[in-house]
């Protein structure tokens, strides 16, 4: 965007509002498909409930709990994480204001720092951030569902196929876990209103089992309150800064709606709500079920139990309770869903800015789908499944990820030192709090972990080649929205 656009709200008289230089990159992006207006603030809640409620959140606490004994320090551990998770979604909102279309973090990196700052996160989403989560998510059903077809999560192998020095092992789980991946592309392909009803459906499904379980619990369950009240425990601050990683990453997932933020209608009064209100959603569900683990189950057995939400339905229910794995896979089918309509926004807005491979610009003239982005997750997400090295991808990249989100709110202090947004210091208040929160997790794994957070820089610095041949085939294109131009 043109550094005067931003002196302009959007509600500007249309005669003031400066006319930005038309390059060769913004026509060709002028002549291309655009992302059609389909979503509405109930669709934007959806993703984000389903891209964050996850696996984590049954099986996080015990992590918690090793590192945090108290009850009361747990629950407030939880809720801070749920504030700073409010925090960055206040902060986006104000970002996607600025910028109400596709591409998340992307775009507010390439604007506020350059066009290689967003060029990395847009990488790093591909190559670990979205797709080793599908493929991860993917597998996690087809694991969870073995205990019902125990066939289809053989990991007998097949065959195995060498490929570049690399080896893909087929068996019935990667098979199972690749087709889901493909039915879901499918989905998101093939029709917009049918891929929304179908997220929309898994979050209310995942909700409304939530509810079932807590009530359920709460009322007739075997608890007892006495787990509540513990003698006091010291809990030093480098516990609770450890213990904040796994909880933020719980967390993780509240931005999802900014990466669809060009197809939401008004989005520029619609993304405050939609962001504040699926991560308030998700903070009620995560306080709910943290209350009621610890309702079911003393902190210290929590701390040695998996899967905690198993162990406290065996509590309140009894063995054989039945309803956690089916929760578990509502979770899972929503987020495979959820990241596979949010990913493929920040290659299709990195393509169509002329900084990454221009054919994955392209939408389906049908469906007004971005495909070719789809097609190329699902691929790569395809990939790691049948390499198994979804798991060891995430762990190195991590960090990264919590960097680019805390580099993108950061951005706002960028954007007002050079007079680029009325943002008033007060306003900066929960900015400041997220971004040195997303700091200091970055800088303890670097601490902690200095291997996993080395081999992290060297994957994404592997980006800048691919990054450097697509800026040499096309100048990127630099394209901004004026206020007004979309969204309102």
């Amino acid at each position: 965007m043109g550094d005067a656009a931003f002196k302009y709200g959007s509600s500007a008289p249309e005669g003031q509002r400066p006319r930005e230089r038309v390059t060769e990159g913004s026509r060709r992006w002028s002549a291309s498909n655009r992302l059609r207006l389909t979503f509405r603030k109930r669709d934007g809640i959806a993703l984000i409930v389903s891209n964050v409620v996850g696996v984590g959140i049954f099986t996080t606490p015990a992590l918690v709990a090793n590192l945090v004994p108290n009850p009361s320090a747990m629950l407030a551990l939880w809720m801070v994480g749920g504030a700073l998770a409010l925090a960055g979604a206040s902060s986006y909102a104000r970002l996607a204001s600025l910028w109400p279309t596709a591409g998340g973090e992307y775009v507010y990196l390439s604007k506020t720092y350059g066009p290689a700052a967003g060029f990395l996160s847009g990488w790093t989403s591909l190559i670990a951030g979205f797709s080793g989560s599908v493929a991860a998510s993917a597998v996690a059903v087809v694991m969870f569902a073995g205990q019902y077809f125990p066939g289809l999560a053989s990991s007998r192998e097949v065959f195995s196929l060498d490929l570049f020095g690399f080896t893909f092992a087929v068996s019935p789980l990667t098979l199972a876990a690749a087709f889901l991946i493909l039915l879901f592309a499918a989905l998101h392909i093939c029709s917009l209103t049918a891929g929304k009803l179908t997220q929309n459906a898994l979050a209310v499904v995942l909700v409304g089992t939530v509810a079932v379980f807590a009530v359920r619990g709460f009322a007739g369950g075997s608890g007892s309150w006495s787990h509540f009240h513990s003698p006091e425990t010291h809990v030093g601050t480098m516990n609770w800064l450890l213990a904040l990683i796994p909880v933020m990453f719980t967390y993780s997932g509240w931005n999802a709606a900014a990466y669809v933020s060009e197809e939401i209608h008004a989005s520029r009064r619609s993304m405050r709500p939609v962001l504040l209100g699926g991560t308030a959603i998700v903070i009620g569900l995560y306080t709910v079920l943290n209350a009621l683990y610890l309702y079911a189950i003393p902190g210290g057995q929590m701390r040695s139990a998996t899967n905690v939400a198993e162990a406290a339905a065996h509590v309140l229910f009894g063995p054989g309770t039945s309803l956690v794995t089916p929760a578990l896979i509502v979770a899972l089918l929503g987020a495979v869903s959820a990241m596979t309509i949010a990913g493929p926004r920040v290659y299709f807005a990195m393509a169509r800015d002329g900084a990454f491979i221009p054919a994955f610009a392209r939408t389906s003239a049908r469906f007004g789908t971005p495909a070719p982005a789809i097609v190329l997750q699902a691929l790569w997400s395809i990939a790691l499944v049948m390499l198994g090295g979804f798991d060891q991808i995430l762990m190195y990249t991590g960090f990264a990820i919590v960097l680019s989100s805390g580099a993108a709110v950061a951005g706002l202090f960028v954007l007002r030192r050079r007079g680029l947004t009325p943002v008033k210091r007060s306003q900066l208040i929960v900015p400041a709090i997220f971004a040195l929160a997303s700091a200091a997790m970055v800088f303890d794994t670097v601490l902690e972990a200095p291997r996993i957070a080395l081999i992290g820089v060297l994957l994404i610095a592997a980006g800048i080649p691919v990054y450097a041949l697509c800026r040499r085939k096309g100048t990127a294109a630099q394209f901004a929205l004026l206020p007004g131009e979309a969204g309102d």
